[in-house]
């Protein structure tokens, strides 16, 4: 019966090497510009609100002061 070869261990080395390389690549790409603008329209109802004067800002701001997106304002039926 043919004796499978023996794979080479892995290494501290070269485990801590991938690493590395990961938060290089993520630390690239996290930095990139976001791909939808905040004052891009982002959709055909997005400018048929704002023409109307019924756009609902993208985020708002909770009792805490901590940033949230504004789903609510964003999704509830318009009248």
């Amino acid at each position: 019966m043919p004796t499978r070869a023996a794979r080479p261990a892995r290494t501290p080395a070269r485990l801590a090497a991938c690493i590395a390389a990961g938060a290089v690549v993520a630390g690239v790409l996290g930095c990139s510009r976001p791909l939808l603008s905040p004052k891009e329209e982002r959709s055909p109802f997005d400018r048929y609100d704002a023409v109307r004067n019924r756009h609902a800002p993208q985020y708002v701001e909770d009792a805490f002061g901590r940033r949230q997106p504004n789903l609510r304002g964003r999704l509830e039926p318009r009248d």
